[in-house]
């Protein structure tokens, strides 16, 4: 059996940190804020805000939960979007996805104010994430590097095997990873081998949210494995990753009790540092109306 990278203690580890640096921003007048819009009709969403919720009253940051019918229009979210981007009280902005088929997710996610987008969705951000410069990264790609590290996994020379190219994990991913100095190779739907990519790999980071995609046959001993990918099927919530391939690997994320709780703690993260930024841009504005 390999070893489960299971991530409460890490989780914890990041929660601590951010209830001290909570506590410091109340102390200088400053009331941590985010703001999540869910157009209902989706379970998962709906879910996923209130573990957000749950996790934000256990940090002291203010949360305003926006539930919105799913016959909204999308002038009607871009107008809402606009008002949180003015709102000088509002430090996070998430838009919970999928959205429905009338809906624009891409449109609307760039309508977010850069240093609000906690997400890491806009132009901007992902401009930066390619470049490495300052920004909100995505934190769920965050969360995959994070946990190697947390382990002992060192990902420099490594050859690593992505699986899944999609906006949110799969292309920043790619870029972190090559910041991590490893040898990349990415797999997605046109990928005629994948076996033959997996058995080459150190490591093995699956994106791509198709339940049981990788069997305990396509793995090896010498393998690890960060599974971030998540669906719902009739036995619950599963990864890409069978179960069964922790017992043929040298190590493997669960799902759910991987990735998933640190990206959201990472959220957070983001929120504090939304926060510094948007204390720094209005420090820089009120410096240049007085320089006049």
């Amino acid at each position: 059996m390999g070893k489960l990278l299971e991530t409460t203690a890490l989780a914890k580890e990041i929660l601590d940190h951010l209830s001290v640096e909570v506590k410091q921003l109340k102390e200088r007048g400053i009331e941590p804020t985010i703001s999540v819009i869910v157009v209902q009709g989706d379970p998962a969403s709906e879910c996923y805000a209130k573990v957000k919720q749950r996790i934000a009253r256990k940090l002291g940051i203010r949360y305003l939960l926006t539930s919105v019918h799913p016959q909204v229009t999308e002038t009607e979210l871009l107008e809402r979007i606009k008002w949180l981007n003015r709102c000088p009280t509002i430090h996070g902005i998430i838009l919970e996805l999928p959205l429905p088929k009338h809906l624009n997710a891409t449109r609307l996610a760039a309508a977010i104010s850069p240093e609000k987008d906690i997400d890491g969705l806009t132009p901007t951000n992902k401009l930066a994430c390619f470049t490495g410069d300052k920004g909100l990264y995505p934190a769920t790609p965050l969360a995959c590097i994070r946990i190697m590290n947390y382990f002992g996994y060192t990902l420099e020379g490594k050859n690593v095997t992505l699986i899944g190219h999609g906006e949110t994990v799969g292309k920043p991913l790619v870029q972190l990873l090559l910041r991590e100095n490893a040898t990349l190779t990415v797999c997605h739907k046109y990928t005629k081998d994948l076996r033959m990519h997996i058995e080459k790999a150190d490591v093995l980071i699956t994106a791509v949210g198709k339940a049981g995609l990788i069997a305990p046959d396509m793995v090896h001993r010498k393998l690890t494995i960060i599974d971030a990918g998540i669906s719902e099927t009739k036995d619950g919530i599963m990864g890409d990753v069978q179960p069964e391939a922790a017992e043929f690997v040298k190590a493997m994320t669960p799902v759910p009790g991987g990735v998933g709780k640190v990206t959201t703690m990472l959220l957070f993260e983001n929120l504090m540092r939304a926060v510094q930024l948007q204390t720094c841009k209005r420090k820089r504005e009120v410096d240049q109306r007085e320089s006049l």
